[in-house]
């Protein structure tokens, strides 16, 4: 638990105890009334709460000499104790802590409206670069993290963010975990990144987890656990840095679709499925694809995971068939019309760029 946690557990802890404490007070001079005086409990209950107050109304009957005594302390007690509650909510109030608690209610609420959304677990430099690739496509998404200058990060950026330990399922459970579409787990250790996937995919097995590893070993180990891809930033990065060196014209296009630096054209993926889109069994020459759209298919990924390459004409459109497509922004709106899906580019609003 983070300090300014802990700092507002411990306001709530004195606010409590000073609130029972006045309770406590009040329900004495009831009994004190009652029992000494012999009063009625409308009478001990109306003389206890101006005596607590100090409103300096009269008695609202004659005192002994014990009882007045007992009125004095009782006077006393009832300063120290509204003193004690004014000065702990003086400080929760000067610190924010009622604001915080607002703030933290609202985004649980923002949390627990998400559907089919990204969970993002670290927010390191790794996670960071994620984030703001998510943010640019439109990707609902929620930041966790252990770390308090990660949360305050992503909460300056404006992005929905959970403090805790990504390895419990309780807060996956709080990221919305049975509701998600994908999960992309890019915590610090590899033993941090197993526990994670291994968590999520027992709690929502239809997930999508992709995980990082630092080791071809922990890759192996995360294939295993059920992470459906595994991305090494050591292996990818020198993979990259090597295709820069010695294709950089290739490189500087393809991570411009990618990345969406090029404005020009956008790689995306579209997936069929026989209820929705009208082209299945079709061939790409009946299809008419490239004619239709502009959009030109790169390849497509059969259900079976067969992955063809520069398809033909003579290729058949399937029930379950990634498409993966190259084109504008507008080019790519017509093939989503024709194909009839929601799935891929225009599904995740980024017609909008």
């Amino acid at each position: 638990m983070n300090p300014s946690e802990q700092n507002y557990q411990r306001l709530q802890k004195q606010l409590l105890v000073g609130l029972l404490g006045l309770a406590a007070i009040f329900l004495l001079g009831i009994l004190w009334y009652v029992g000494i005086e012999g009063w009625s409990l409308t009478d001990a209950a109306y003389m206890t709460t101006i005596t607590l107050s100090t409103v300096g109304f009269s008695e609202t009957r004659p005192l002994t000499e014990r009882s007045r005594l007992f009125t004095i302390a009782l006077i006393l007690l009832g300063i120290l104790s509204i003193g004690y509650i004014a000065n702990r909510f003086t400080e929760a109030l000067i610190q924010g802590y009622f604001q915080e608690g607002i703030r933290k209610r609202q985004q649980q609420h923002v949390i627990e409206a998400l559907k089919n959304h990204y969970i993002l677990c670290g927010f390191g430099r790794t996670g960071r670069q994620i984030a703001l690739e998510f943010a640019a496509e439109d990707i609902p998404f929620v930041v966790i993290d252990t770390d308090d200058e990660a949360m305050s990060a992503a909460q300056q950026l404006g992005y929905p963010a959970l403090q805790g330990d990504a390895t419990l399922d309780e807060s996956l459970a709080l990221g919305g975990i049975e509701r998600a579409a994908c999960i992309v787990v890019a915590l610090r250790s590899d033993a941090e990144n197993l526990y994670t996937v291994l968590s999520a995919k027992t709690l929502n097995p239809r997930i999508r987890a992709i995980a990082r590893a630092n080791t071809e070993e922990a890759i192996q180990k995360l294939r295993r656990a059920g992470a459906d891809a595994v991305v090494s930033p050591y292996i990818t990065g020198g993979r990259r840095l090597a295709a820069a060196a010695l294709r950089p014209q290739v490189m500087d296009f393809v991570d411009g679709i990618i990345t969406g630096t090029n404005r020009s054209f956008y790689l995306d993926e579209f997936f069929l499925a026989r209820n929705i889109c009208p082209l299945i069994d079709k061939t790409l020459s009946e299809a008419n694809l490239r004619a239709k759209s502009g959009v030109l298919v790169l390849a497509i990924r059969r259900l079976d995971g067969t992955l063809i390459g520069g398809p033909t004409g003579e290729t058949r459109l399937l029930d379950g068939d990634l498409l993966i497509c190259m084109g504008t922004g507008e080019q790519l709106h017509r093939l989503n019309q024709l194909l009839g899906t929601m799935h891929g580019y225009w599904s995740r609003g980024n017609h909008q760029r």
